[in-house]
């Protein structure tokens, strides 16, 4: 059975992929993006050409060059690099996963294909065994999101039994909000050890109180500091000070949302953040709006950079 070298666990970024502004990949800001992660963020594991990072919008041969890159320059400095290998096509998976393998990923990850639907559990565990197979030495991870793929086959009733299927299985990215699918995956599943890491990262500290072993989200690459202040007070069983930590990133998350909030806009928002230009998105997704980014650069300023500096009154602490 494959093992990682340690578990995929704490913060995982959910990696952007740069473009140019002509719409290439743009590979050659990787490296300076790996360090800001590890330097800056407290963030040493990260999952590729997933939904932030545009994989289903990128060609085969796009997704390879990406992968590559960020196993290259993650070498001795991140933890784990998970590839996102899902496709509507079998085949593109298959070839995509033991691309993976080659390369020397930690793992890789498939999402239900959306398409032409697997409607049973059954069915969606035959797709994913077959991809599994394709690299049988890495981590295998479902990628549950059925807000996009609506693959409405809960999480729980999956892994019933689906290591037996496929023996690489190691858990999965949970993106949803049904806190009772992901309670009861948690709770069918301690014996076996899976990674069950949460996807919704205004609600992590809820995923964490039901027995989440991390979280992989867009947010942690820019946020990573402030969320590695939450586990960190939620493990030390602080949990009035985890809330408040929750509160002030939610403060900011809330903010965009109510301007429109999706790839274009982290990619706006990590450029701010980073000073890494992040680039446009790849059609149908257009650029984010100047308005877009005059607010979020304004929420970022009065949020100290989001540094979130937070006061105590007498009954809450609540960020400047």
């Amino acid at each position: 059975m494959a093992s990682p070298k340690k578990k995929l666990q704490g913060l995982v970024a959910a990696t952007i992929t740069p473009m140019t502004e002509a719409g290439e990949i743009n590979l050659s800001v990787i490296g300076q993006y790996v360090d800001y992660l590890v330097e800056e963020q407290g963030v040493k594991s990260v999952f590729v050409n997933g939904t932030t990072g545009e994989g289903l919008s990128l060609s085969t041969s796009e997704r390879r060059q990406v992968a590559e890159a960020w196993v290259t320059h993650g070498r001795n400095k991140l933890d784990q690099v998970v590839i996102h290998v899902g496709a509507l096509s079998l085949k593109e998976s298959q070839d995509l996963a033991q691309h993976a393998a080659e390369i020397g990923a930690d793992g890789i990850a498939v999402i239900a294909p959306f398409f032409l639907k697997p409607w049973n559990k059954d069915t969606l565990i035959d797709f994913l065994s077959a991809v599994a197979v394709a690299a049988p030495a890495l981590p295998f991870y479902y990628y549950h999101i059925p807000a996009l793929t609506g693959v409405k086959i809960r999480a729980e009733e999956l892994l019933d039994g689906i290591q037996g299927k496929i023996p690489t299985f190691q858990g999965l990215k949970f993106s949803d909000t049904d806190l009772l699918d992901f309670g009861q995956c948690v709770d069918q599943s301690r014996q076996r050890q899976f990674a069950l890491l949460f996807g919704v990262d205004e609600q992590l500290l809820s995923g964490l109180v039901m027995g989440a072993t991390g979280a992989v989200g867009s947010t942690y690459n820019y946020l990573g500091k402030q969320a590695n202040q939450m586990l960190e007070a939620f493990e030390q069983k602080d949990y009035s000070s985890a809330l408040n930590h929750q509160f002030c990133i939610q403060r900011f998350i809330n903010f965009v949302v109510k301007l429109g909030f999706g790839v274009s806009q982290t990619k706006a928002i990590m450029t701010l953040v980073s000073g890494i230009p992040m680039g446009p998105p790849r059609l149908p997704l257009q650029k984010a709006t100047r308005e877009f980014t005059d607010n979020a650069e304004a929420k970022l300023k009065s949020l100290d950079f989001l540094s979130f500096n937070c006061v105590k009154d007498e009954n809450v602490e609540a960020c400047s």
